[in-house]
């Protein structure tokens, strides 16, 4: 039976180094068996010493959870643990359990060019993209890529879907939302200004409408949760509720539109088909009164949500956004 070159020798004396490279500088030609076996050596006591550094520090980050009481943690333990773990990487490095030898020895032999570890984990697309970009394979590699045929029908050839982007200025939110809410507006006699300043209210002037799960928007301008009745998308979030005067974290699901035009419909719809609305839709030609009956019928739980869209609608700001976008005649 042929006795591992492994068994012969303590991988943890650093000092076999030093015999490493004697054997590796009497072995002469790289491509000898005398090297090639002294390669050998020095990839499995980098193994063993790789395996044992990984132990111990697998060890050290439990250190937290150990009893500092319990005598199966004093230094005697330790030292034995440590010699444990010295056995077992050597033996795992033996048996050629981790692979990494074998890679070192792939990587670092003269008749392996160009060959890296990176390259085992590679398939057969990347490495005929290799060849065309003009890059060499090895042999084997060569020949596997050129004889296996490409599958197609796993390449995604589809770019990815990239979540639609929040609006940079208050005056570009202004622009897109404004045709969407005076045609929608009008259904209830509602000046749209007002549906405008609520939404830049709910989204911060669009730079913080809800996301679905894919990151794409939900374009729910004026965060209206979704219920039973919901048969569209949705979207989950973590919003502040107000209970009894304080603010309180919790998750809620959202409802999701195509488009801001459907948001603002759907704020419209929403509207006319709830009763509790309905003193609101009376008020609608008045819009301090109206904001005042949507909070009493409780659209929010902010006791101060009615006085932050006023004075989003008496600003400064979307006064002059809003005179702009008339006078451009946005659509």
């Amino acid at each position: 039976m042929e006795t591992n070159h492994l068994d012969k020798q303590n991988f943890f004396d650093l000092g076999n180094l030093n015999a490493l490279r004697k054997d590796a500088l009497n072995s002469g030609d790289a491509s000898s068996d005398a090297s090639k076996a002294a390669l050998k050596k020095a990839a499995a006591q980098f193994e063993a010493i790789f395996t044992q550094m990984l132990l111990k520090s697998m060890r050290k980050a439990s250190e937290a959870f150990e009893d500092k009481e319990s005598p199966l943690n004093s230094s005697s333990v330790k030292f034995f643990e440590e010699m444990h773990d010295q056995q077992l990487s050597s033996e795992l490095s033996s048996n050629g359990s981790l692979g990494l030898a074998d890679l070192i020895v792939q990587q670092l032999s003269p008749t392996a060019k160009n060959y890296t570890p990176a390259s085992v984990l590679r398939t057969s697309n990347d490495l005929l993209s290799d060849q065309r970009a003009g890059i060499e394979l090895p042999q084997q590699q060569r020949k596997k890529a050129v004889t296996e045929p490409v599958d197609k029908s796993t390449m995604n050839t589809e770019k990815p879907e990239v979540a639609k982007p929040n609006f940079e200025t208050a005056e570009e939110f202004v622009s897109s939302v404004w045709e969407h809410a005076k045609t929608a507006a009008k259904k209830i006699g509602l000046n749209p200004a007002v549906m405008v300043a609520q939404a830049a209210l709910e989204t911060g002037w669009g730079k913080h409408i809800i996301n679905k799960s894919d990151g794409n928007s939900s374009n729910n301008l004026f965060n209206i949760k979704s219920d039973k009745s919901w048969q569209g998308e949705k979207a989950n979030k973590v919003t502040l509720e107000f209970e009894q005067g304080a603010a309180v974290k919790k998750q809620a699901s959202f409802r999701a539109y195509d488009s801001i035009k459907d948001s603002v419909n759907d704020f419209v719809d929403f509207l006319t088909q709830n009763p509790r609305y309905q003193q609101a839709l009376q008020n609608t030609g008045k819009p301090a009164a109206f904001l005042d009956s949507l909070q009493q019928a409780g659209y929010a739980t902010d006791p101060n949500y009615a006085d932050k869209i006023k004075r989003v609608l008496n600003s400064s700001e979307l006064k002059n956004i809003a005179t702009n976008v008339i006078r451009q005649g946005v659509k």
